[in-house]
């Protein structure tokens, strides 16, 4: 869902320090209000940027899997120098957490990391002019409030997708079409295949929200005591039912249970879909965002505040959303690309109109992963459940 609200970091009281001290900085313009946009070493346009790339030669990055394939990294290291070096996240904590430690220039951020990413000024404003592609960056992915804080924009976007409900199309009936089957009264007991991360709260609300309306529940990231409880109840009662937890290090383990009968419904992403559509025969799956709507990502290339290619990693950043670039990586990974003339390059002429890459209306029931903080962004205060509280009571779910 295309969600405006600027961030409010009353919530986040021991990093607001860490947030002023990035943003007072002078400088920069459009996109990125006030915040200065220097780091060490880059050059101040794309001819210094691309001859000190040169010298660099190299690119360390975070991502999560599939987003840096080879065939169009060397693309990449053929047209600027640069190598490109990575490391896969197995979650957004993890990424934030290697992203601390100083050893990358940059990172591919989900929502539910990219604000602590920035509050701990781990991340610098990013230069929206040094970066030509993203002028064709579709408006509806353009300062949302996962990467933008008071105007200014932090990264560029890599492109947006969702969280689907997978089924066995040979065990669950023909037609089913809600998220029903994954909780309590499920039919498929110990057959459940289920994201292993706290954002996986956020699934319970939205279906909460669908399905008991008194909780008043409007946004999945913004729950107050009452809410966040009945959705930790929710997923307490789920927790006997499943089979098998993936994650981003673990993804393809879900391929296996399937292909195996051991799991037989559960959340997926695009990803896991296309490599089950690989296997030989293909999987007898369907894949579907159920009717009560669903979560979703809409990831960022951020930038290391401290980053020691930073010239690469701007190289990097225009690079990933050019057209030829985007439209790889988005049907390779199975989403909606960010860049609008990636449209004409993919190799299927139907990716975008199936990801809904230019329906902007398509995201209006997906929730993208956002970082929740006490103040609710809205008139009850600051009374939400933050990530912390999140993080703990998911691990109270797992036992």
């Amino acid at each position: 869902m295309r969600r405006t609200r600027i961030a409010v970091w009353a919530a986040l009281a021991l990093l607001v320090a860490a947030l002023s001290v990035v943003a007072a900085g002078c400088g920069g313009g459009g996109d990125n209000g006030s915040a200065s946009t220097e780091i060490e070493g880059l050059g101040s346009n794309l001819e210094e940027i691309q001859a000190n790339a040169k010298n660099e030669g190299e690119v360390n990055l975070v991502i999560w899997a599939g987003y840096a394939d080879k065939s169009w990294a060397d693309q990449f290291t053929q047209e600027t120098g640069c190598k490109v070096n990575t490391k896969d996240g197995a979650s957004s904590d993890d990424m934030v957490d290697l992203v601390s430690t100083g050893a990358y220039d940059g990172v591919s951020a989900s929502g539910d990391a990219t604000l602590r990413l920035i509050a701990k000024g781990d991340v610098a404003p990013v230069n929206f002019d040094l970066i030509p592609n993203y002028a064709d960056v579709f408006e509806g992915l353009k300062g949302q409030s996962y990467n933008t804080v008071d105007g200014v924009g932090y990264g560029v976007p890599h492109g947006r997708g969702v969280n689907e409900m997978v089924f066995n199309n040979t065990v669950l009936p023909k037609g089913t079409d809600s998220w029903a089957p994954i909780w309590p009264g499920t039919d498929y007991k110990g057959k459940l295949s289920i994201y292993d991360n706290q954002i996986f709260i956020a699934d319970a609300a939205i279906y909460l929200k669908a399905t008991q309306p008194d909780l008043n529940i409007t946004d999945p990231y913004e729950l107050d005591d009452n809410q966040f409880n009945a959705a930790i109840d929710l997923l307490k009662q789920q927790r006997p039912n499943i089979g098998k937890y993936w994650d981003g290090v673990t993804y393809a383990d879900q391929v296996t249970t399937f292909k195996s009968g051991e799991t037989v419904v559960g959340t997926t992403w695009p990803y896991q879909v296309n490599l089950m559509a690989a296997e030989k025969p293909p999987l007898t799956v369907t894949a579907l965002v159920p009717k009560e709507g669903t979560t979703g990502w809409s990831d960022t290339w951020m930038i290391y505040s401290k980053a020691a290619h930073p010239n690469c990693m701007y190289l990097w950043m225009n690079y990933i959303i050019s057209p030829d670039a985007n439209a790889k990586v988005a049907e390779y990974f199975g989403e909606a690309p960010s860049n609008a003339k990636a449209c004409d390059e993919t190799s299927d002429p139907n990716t975008c109109a199936n990801y809904h890459a230019d329906d902007e209306s398509y995201w209006d029931n997906v929730y993208y992963w956002n970082t929740p903080q006490a103040a609710c962004g809205d008139d009850r205060g600051d009374v939400c459940k933050t990530y912390e509280d999140w993080r703990t009571a998911w691990k109270e779910v797992k036992g």
